[in-house]
């Protein structure tokens, strides 16, 4: 399921239950669209209550967040890989 949002470069891609991709084509969306992202993927973080969520940078446009082990539940914790 992929939502738009705003210009067609941005969305939001729900891959998985744990995983939500990013893409950004307006830097000023930023924030708002990981916020989105990681709020869609608080329900199953508190359901599992065993896992934080890890954002990953992968390049200038492109990011995802994903529930992680190795973070601690209720923390969020940034990665660049990028």
């Amino acid at each position: 399921m992929m939502h738009s949002i705003g210009p067609m470069k941005q969305h939001v891609s729900h891959r998985a239950s744990n995983r939500v991709e990013v893409l950004v084509g307006d830097a000023e969306q930023l924030h708002n669209l990981l916020s989105n992202a990681e709020a869609a993927l608080l329900p199953s973080a508190v359901i599992a209550g065993t896992a934080g969520v890890l954002v990953t940078r992968h390049g200038p446009n492109r990011y995802t967040v994903a529930l992680c082990d190795s973070v601690p539940f209720g923390e969020t914790r940034e990665l660049d890989a990028g």
